[in-house]
């Protein structure tokens, strides 16, 4: 079977993202069938187990059992992690794996789709090698990038994570999910606007067609954008009727809603509505924070890139207009986050990875620690904590009998040294092996 992860030129990725690709790949058909690890996590307890074997059922690509074991049980075939750290493989709740970080947005406009998508592939792999084997994608400009990629995957034509996609952005016209460009007069491309709508009416149908054309989540876009030119991230774009349309029509359907809402009035009517998680919930006040705890809604806040965008971004001369919104956004955030935390919301791994580059998604772990998490909180929101939100909580986010056998490994214990996760050296999905280090 051919995988196109590896016909990815290297005009379309750097030089450094190739060769990941290419030891990815010669890793990726290696079936393990037992593990033996030497430290083993139960997320649910914190508990640290010791000497565990691990066996996995290779057509279900499911763990069988795991028992006590000692060194008199390793066989050749045995994956011998005995001087490792093993922890369930990693939840991102918001990627745009379709996408590398640039604040060009006319990037967009002169691409294909299939342009687009060998891009997504080059993100896809790399972000399984940093140990994130699920992962939510909440958005992509051209519309069902992401479905493609998820569709690869599940096929085993392409290297990735489990996924769950949106397929496009839910969003007015020049709202945060719109290309709307200051100057530009040429044509939006059909494909880029999918999404882009007003009215009740107009939402529902727009949302309607996202789950036919096989979304497994709607994103909508409820307040203004930090990375979009004239939207304000305070300011509410999708009215309480329309929010209403697209959480009636994803909930009928059977499918999550998330809503990308920076304004404390956007997150309380998101919340009011009946949305499943809030991405970003940036100037989230307290009200909101109590109707999130007591409607069990999910804040998926995104407290690592405002520190790449004022780096990275200044450096790179990002547009003024960014720079300003993401200085505004940044520490309130994080102080809503603590808050946030402290009252006992459900607060998920979510780091909008594709603003920085794919690959960094651990980075994100040391600041949730930083803001309040003991480091088996930040672990847990990116495991079991992550999977329920998704919907997938008898699937994934545990090392557990009758679970996807997907599971990282590291040298350092993450719950001492949580910077432990931004060096995995494992990984394995499905009881296949795509990292050994």
């Amino acid at each position: 079977m051919v995988k196109f992860v590896v016909m990815v030129s290297i005009k379309q990725c750097s030089l450094a993202a190739f060769f990941v690709l290419v030891s990815a790949n010669s890793f990726a058909n290696d079936k393990i069938s037992e593990i033996y690890c030497g430290k083993l996590l139960d997320v649910e307890s914190g508990l640290v187990l010791d000497d565990v074997i691990i066996n996995i059922n290779n057509k279900t690509e499911k763990i069988k059992d795991i028992a006590e074991a000692t060194s008199n049980d390793i066989s050749p075939s045995t994956l011998n992690l005995s001087d490792h750290f093993c922890l369930p493989g990693l939840i991102d709740m918001h990627t745009h794996i379709s996408e590398k970080s640039s604040s060009v947005m006319s990037d967009f406009l002169n691409r294909s789709q299939d342009q687009q998508l060998a891009i997504a592939r080059v993100n896809a792999a790399i972000t399984l090698q940093a140990g994130f084997t699920s992962i939510r994608d909440l958005g992509v400009y051209i519309a069902w990038t992401d479905k493609r990629l998820r569709d690869e995957v599940n096929q085993g034509l392409t290297e990735g994570p489990r996924m769950q996609v949106s397929g496009y952005y839910l969003t007015i016209p020049g709202g945060g999910g719109d290309i709307d460009i200051p100057g530009y007069s040429g044509e939006v491309p059909d494909h880029i606007r999918l999404g882009v709508t007003k009215g009740v009416d107009e939402f529902r149908q727009r949302a309607g067609n996202a789950v036919a054309g096989g979304a497994d989540l709607l994103k909508m876009i409820a307040s203004g954008a930090v990375l979009a030119y004239g939207s304000l991230p305070g300011s509410p774009e999708m009215n309480q009727n329309e929010i209403n349309a697209v959480v009636e029509v994803g909930h009928q359907s059977g499918v999550k809603v998330t809503a990308h809402a920076h304004g404390a009035e956007s997150i309380k009517q998101a919340i009011l509505a009946g949305v499943d998680s809030i991405e970003h919930a940036s100037l989230i006040d307290n009200e909101g924070i109590n109707l999130a705890k007591a409607r069990g809604v999910a804040l998926s806040m995104d407290v690592y890139n405002g520190d790449y965008i004022n780096t990275v971004g200044v450096a790179d001369n990002w547009p003024e207009e960014f720079l300003r919104k993401n200085r505004e956004t940044t520490d309130l955030q994080r102080e809503n986050f603590t808050k946030a935390h402290e009252s006992g919301v459900i607060i998920v791994y979510g780091t909008d990875a594709g603003v920085y580059p794919h690959g960094d998604n651990a980075k994100q772990f040391r600041y949730m620690v930083d803001l309040g998490m003991s480091n088996l909180e930040a672990i847990q929101s990116a495991t079991i904590v992550a999977a329920k939100v998704m919907g997938w909580e008898d699937k994934i986010g545990k090392i557990q009998q009758g679970y996807f056998a997907d599971l990282v490994a590291v040298k350092d214990n993450p719950l001492l040294n949580i910077r432990a996760l931004e060096n995995i050296n494992v990984v394995i999905k499905g009881g296949k092996l795509y990292k050994n280090n």
